[in-house]
């Protein structure tokens, strides 16, 4: 069978190469204008010809001028700062300075817009995560449908370059995925069938067949999508929106009475028109306004690109602030997947192991999963004759005329006891143990230490019992409380964290509810559940927890910068503000103020993203 979904992997081709275009585009128009209105600025420079200054400056202003009639309702924004400074400085003949102030504005709102367009990219990544369409098996053929139309159990096909569309399970064939836009790891990872494969992974090598686990809209892409777009405002860029509506009509009326009362007083209108002109220029807030969301983005955008996806600058705010960490054990600290870790024999261990492996053939426990997992060999189950399961004991099997008891220490005559041990016994003799545990994560102990050492303080709080929980907590050095129900997860986080900004860190759906309450929920994402990542602020895209102290650093790292950028646009403002009112500080110096200012913040936003820390 052949698939006909080239066309669907050519439109998502194309849908990003139009929306390049766009971006494209949309700088053009404003570079050759740059260019044309530079070289007609310079020529009236150089000749002096007025009606060549009025051309250029039309040129780079004409969409200034526009959109300060067209917000007119909002009158003190900062298109209507530069249209009346401008304009007024043309009327006192003061040409240049008016267009100067036109050109320098658009070279810093396009390369402000570069900036943002290249901090932005990661998550534009994510957010071409999802496909539009899928190989649906249909009538014995595959063809392109939407993703919508995908069912449940339905078979799809992904061609090798294409985006797996549709969370599944590989039926047939093998390949390496490109997972890196949702792990943020640049290895490609091996899969084969029976293997569970997540949506926005890129099928690097070869034809596969998926049976689809989940519908479109619930997809890991469609998630994470939700996830991103879901940005809330930090507490900073609320603050900056409502400083800048107080701020702006403010210094226009100063700039006003700069302008009059002096004029009628001294009678010299030209100098204090143009004291309130430049007085205008320097108190445009557009350095505060860019810097504070294009620091978030930078920060936002060098988080994904490590595989840490935060729900907006809101919660990036909160990760810097966090001063405790709550963990939860199975997945978080641990790698959720029982395993066979030691194995104590009477005589042979290949002998107790396989034995076991037969006895619990049967079961669907996880901790016999893992021993049949562990023997590695195919079950021929003709060689057991008897088969019973034994309540609150465990297992009882006669294998090649055997007499096996599996569970147990006293079910098994079991000489010493181990934690986590499964007994067994042969012949009513006991045979040995094999020891089963959830593997410790093998950052995990460093992880806690480095939080330590970032001044964050941890607990583990889970449901599992005081034996387990205890044995883990003893391992990586937290303190820890056992035995919670979803509710006594909830209670105890609360009367842990006391008054500091607490975070927590879980994968289950028994985690959705503490996720919620903490100051900061993170999920594993790689193996957490629909109902954690939703109620998550961040997720961590693989399982490697070392990645949650680098989210902490560059959460703080981000918040410096924008601490370093509003202190430094501020300063500088106010001081030319004052050189400006004693009529110290000319046009060109405001010209640096604003636009100057607003360049340096902007590449000092940046350092957030290109931080190789």
């Amino acid at each position: 069978m052949s698939c006909h979904c080239h066309d669907c992997h050519e439109n998502d081709k194309n849908k990003n190469e139009c929306c390049n275009n766009k971006h494209r585009e949309k700088r053009f128009p404003v570079f050759v204008r740059l260019i044309l209105g530079a070289v007609l600025f310079l020529t009236a420079v150089i000749s002096g010809i007025e009606a060549l200054f009025f051309a250029a400056y039309l040129i780079l202003g004409y969409d200034v001028l526009i959109d300060a009639v067209r917000d007119i309702k909002n009158i003190f924004n900062e298109s209507f700062l530069m249209s009346i400074a401008t304009i007024g400085a043309l009327i006192i003949g003061k040409y240049p300075e008016a267009v100067a102030v036109m050109l320098f504005y658009q070279i810093g709102e396009m390369l402000s817009d570069y900036a943002v367009d290249k901090s932005k990219e990661n998550i534009g990544k994510l957010m071409d995560l999802r496909s539009d369409s899928a190989c649906a098996l249909r009538n014995g053929g595959f063809i392109s449908v939407p993703c919508e139309e995908v069912s449940v159990d339905d078979i799809i096909q992904v061609s090798s370059g294409e985006k797996i569309p549709l969370d599944g399970v590989i039926v047939k064939g093998s390949a390496y995925l490109d997972t890196s836009a949702l792990t943020g790891e640049a290895v490609p990872v091996s899969v084969t069938e029976g293997d569970e494969v997540m949506s926005g992974s890129i099928n690097t090598n070869s034809v596969i067949e998926i049976k689809v686990t989940k519908i479109y809209s619930e997809s890991t892409a469609s998630k994470i999508l939700e996830l991103v777009q879901a940005n809330k405002k930090s507490s900073s860029e609320r603050f900056i929106t409502r400083f800048s509506r107080i701020y702006t009509p403010i210094v226009v009326i100063l700039a006003l009475l700069i302008g009059i009362i002096p004029s009628v007083l001294t009678g010299d209108w030209y100098r204090w028109m143009y004291t309130a002109m430049t007085f205008l220029v320097v108190s445009c807030p557009c350095a505060l306004v860019v810097s504070v969301p294009l620091t978030f983005f930078a920060g936002l955008g060098r988080a994904s690109k490590s595989g840490i996806l935060i729900k907006g600058s809101n919660s990036l705010e909160q990760l810097a602030q966090i001063k405790t960490v709550a963990f939860d054990k199975t997945g978080t600290l641990t790698e959720g997947r029982f395993e066979v870790v030691r194995i104590s024999a009477a005589g042979i261990k290949a002998q107790v192991l396989e034995y076991a492996a037969y006895a619990e053939s049967f079961s669907s426990h996880p901790i016999a999963r893992a021993i049949v997992c562990a023997y590695g060999k195919a079950v021929d189950r003709l060689r057991i004759t008897d088969y019973r399961e034994i309540a609150g004991k465990g297992v009882l099997a006669v294998i090649d005329g055997h007499k096996v008891c599996v569970g147990s220490a006293a079910f098994t005559c079991a000489e010493s006891v181990e934690e986590n041990a499964v007994y067994i016994s042969i012949d009513d003799k006991f045979a040995g143990y094999i020891i089963v545990d959830d593997k410790i994560k093998a950052s995990a102990k460093e992880t806690v230490a480095e939080l330590k050492n970032l001044g964050i303080s941890s607990v583990m709080l889970t449901g599992d019992s005081e034996q387990n929980a205890k044995h883990v907590a003893d391992e990586i050095a937290i303190p820890y409380y056992a035995g919670l129900l979803p509710r006594d997860k909830v209670e105890k986080f609360k009367e842990w964290r006391g008054k500091t900004k607490a975070a927590f860190i879980g994968d289950g759906i028994n985690d959705a509810p503490v996720l919620s309450c903490a100051d900061l929920g993170i999920s594993m994402g790689n193996i957490g559940t629909d109902a954690a990542i939703e109620s998550a602020d961040a997720v961590i895209m693989s399982d490697d927890i070392e990645k949650i102290p680098v989210a902490v650093r560059l959460a703080r790292r981000t918040i410096l910068l924008l601490r370093e950028n509003v202190v430094f646009a501020v300063s500088v403002k106010v001081l030319i503000m004052i050189l400006g009112i004693f009529g110290i500080a000319s046009m060109w110096l405001a010209v640096f103020a604003d636009v100057g200012v607003c360049l340096l913040v902007i590449l000092n936003a940046l350092r957030a993203f290109f931080d190789k820390r």
